[in-house]
């Protein structure tokens, strides 16, 4: 959403998966009100932070809220748009659904595929992408997040990730 690292806004269907996920929650800092309201302490591993909101509430200031909406969507379409390269080339598919900015797809076949294919395209040194596995599945994630990026750029990424299957799969 516009701000530099070290402030994030995270959208969450259910907030208790991370609240159990990061739950702090030592005698000391147990209190009467406990439960009354969300207690944000339990939404990430620090206790002490900086004042981070500062950030988001400049862009929050600069943009708008029309300008934030426009924002997002265009970085959804970007994200559908790189899906819709994926989903046309019969060697790949899409792993989950495609949310937000982030386009999550593979190489069909065993993990190993996909692993070669993640090294080849980090070692091209052109585009840059991070793996993950669920359910012992591995896959490459696409995450559109600059706010500079345009369409060609998901063109671009795509032809990168097209090459680079073309040398994995053919050599």
């Amino acid at each position: 959403m516009l701000v530099n690292f070290d402030c994030s806004a995270m959208w969450l269907k259910d907030p208790s998966w991370v609240v159990n996920a990061f739950n702090v929650d030592p005698l000391y800092l147990k209190h009467d009100m406990q439960g009354s309201a969300p207690d944000y302490r339990h939404w990430q591993i620090p206790l002490g932070r900086r004042f981070r909101a500062l950030k988001l509430w400049f862009v929050l200031r600069l943009y708008g809220v029309q300008n934030l909406q426009a924002h997002i969507r265009r970085h959804c379409g970007y994200a559908t748009q790189f899906a819709n390269l994926c989903r046309a080339d019969e060697r790949f598919e899409i792993v989950g659904d495609v949310n937000m900015g982030l386009v999550c797809f593979r190489l069909k076949g065993a993990n190993e595929k996909s692993e070669k294919l993640l090294k080849h395209i980090n070692g091209r040194g052109k585009i840059h992408m991070v793996p993950s596995k669920i359910n012992d599945v591995y896959f490459l994630r696409m995450a559109v997040c600059s706010r500079f990026t345009r369409p060609e750029d998901m063109e671009y990424s795509w032809k990168e990730v097209s090459e680079a299957a073309n040398d994995i799969c053919n050599g």
